[in-house]
């Protein structure tokens, strides 16, 4: 069963800074509460992506700026339209996120390296806490 086994807000935007949380609010809407990032209304309110990729690149979790690290899952396998909920809250995957040159000052050549396994853009469908440790599940 695929678990959230990192969970990251952002304190401001351009900070290249992500903190990890042991739980949060998702806001319908919105986003993650206190997340620089998130972009009510839109298709890019929190960014998914997969353990299993990070480690193959060695990258840290939290680096490249996603809200949710998930184990046991491959992100990409989600197809656009997918409902996930975690904890209390639901999301709906909305897009591939590809990367942008924001990678490249956390390594030269991550931008090309980490293409086609960035992550998973969603939208929050329901308001809901969410934590570190909860399950993944597919709607």
């Amino acid at each position: 069963m695929a678990r959230v086994i990192g969970l990251w807000t952002s304190p401001a935007k351009n900070s290249g800074r992500m903190d990890a949380r042991e739980r949060v609010q998702a806001i319908e809407g919105h986003g993650l509460d206190g997340c620089a990032h998130a972009r009510a209304g839109t298709k890019r309110q929190v960014l998914f992506a997969s353990a299993g990729h990070l480690d193959d690149l060695g990258v840290e979790y939290g680096r490249i700026r996603e809200n949710f690290t998930i184990d046991g899952d491959d992100v990409h396998g989600w197809p656009i339209g997918q409902r996930v909920r975690i904890g209390g809250a639901e999301f709906e995957i909305t897009m591939v996120c590809d990367p942008c040159e924001r990678m490249e000052a956390i390594r030269p050549g991550l931008q090309a390296e980490i293409d086609g396994r960035r992550g998973m853009l969603a939208r929050v469908l329901k308001t809901g806490e969410v934590a570190a440790g909860d399950a993944v599940e597919l709607l």
